[in-house]
């Protein structure tokens, strides 16, 4: 199977601009679908625990410690990313 693509009749420059386009849009699509800053996303406490990689009782006695800092409205709690992010320490 021959994978060779031939151009003819361009020039570079109309070359970049159609690789440049073709990029840029592929950039938007995926873009869509993320988001930049997420850091004051609320997280369940499910996700809080798979974003730490922990259990349920770890993150219940890190809160009850005031290790992390809950939040709640009713009976649902929720943890902000980027706190729970923030309250990771570097090991030596």
């Amino acid at each position: 199977m021959d994978n060779t693509t031939m151009l003819h009749n361009i020039s570079p420059e109309n070359l970049e601009l159609i690789i440049k386009e073709a990029v840029k849009s592929q950039l938007e699509e995926f873009f869509k679908y993320i988001s930049i800053d997420n850091s004051n996303e609320l997280l369940t406490r499910a996700q809080a625990c798979s974003l730490l990689k922990i259990n349920m009782t770890t993150l219940w006695n890190w809160t009850k410690k005031q290790k992390i800092i809950s939040y709640g409205i009713g009976n649902r709690v929720y943890y902000k990313k980027s706190e729970l992010l923030a309250s990771l320490v570097r090991l030596n």
